[in-house]
């Protein structure tokens, strides 16, 4: 299993994500953003949280237009998975790769702590180690993860099954109280929680481990 972690000026995550990756059992490479191609039969690209050139304009727009991102994008279309946590998941949606936006929290505030997140579709690639409406606890670190999308937008995705996470208890704003979002086809997901900061009982917790060893079961299964 290869997962390929892409680094952005300003990304402060990235190696917190490969080693969650590791310890899942994947070989991971970590790839400049102005590389033009990612590793050969890579499994998964992983976009880390942080703060990828400053947050200048929107968060993750400079990011977005990364020439990496470009084979990302080409990654995701042949069915690829990808997995964009806070900062990534801000990627993901300027990239269009992920419907909505992620905008300045309700209170203004940029926010640190662990909170209660609600399981929502626990069929996916990336949470099947998960139950339907488990309640886990993962830390979020944001200024600007307060996820919007219009009331159309909104329907579908609770309709499709691809809401993948809620807050139990809304830190942010988020419509529909929406943590995380899946693609079409369920190989995309963007999360503002950072799972990887709860993969380890050093870390004071491990109700994130969950989500790369489900994606390490789904491609050993395959």
């Amino acid at each position: 299993m290869k997962a390929a972690v892409i680094v952005f000026p300003g990304s402060n995550c990235d190696r917190d994500l490969a080693v969650a990756l590791r310890a899942a059992g994947f070989d991971v490479t970590m790839v400049w953003h102005k590389d033009t191609g990612l590793p050969a039969d890579v499994d998964l690209v992983g976009l880390p949280g942080g703060f990828s050139f400053g947050d200048y304009l929107r968060c993750g727009a400079i990011a977005a237009r990364s020439p990496i991102v470009s084979a990302v994008v080409d990654h995701a279309k042949k069915g690829g998975y990808v997995l964009g946590i806070c900062n990534g998941f801000q990627i993901l949606t300027e990239s269009g790769l992920l419907p909505g936006a992620l905008m300045r929290n309700r209170e203004l505030k940029y926010i640190c702590r662990t909170v209660p997140l609600i399981v929502k579709n626990a069929s996916s690639a990336f949470t099947n180690g998960y139950r339907d409406r488990q309640a886990i606890d993962i830390p979020i670190a944001h200024h600007d993860g307060n996820y919007s999308a219009d009331a159309d937008t909104l329907e579908r995705l609770t309709g499709e099954g691809r809401v993948a996470f809620t807050y139990a208890a809304n830190p942010n704003g988020s419509r529909n109280d929406i943590a995380g979002v899946l693609s079409e086809n369920g190989r995309v997901l963007g999360m503002m929680p950072h799972p990887e900061r709860a993969a380890d009982p050093a870390l004071g917790g491990t109700d994130g481990r969950a989500l790369f060893t489900s994606l390490a079961q789904s491609f050993a299964d395959a």
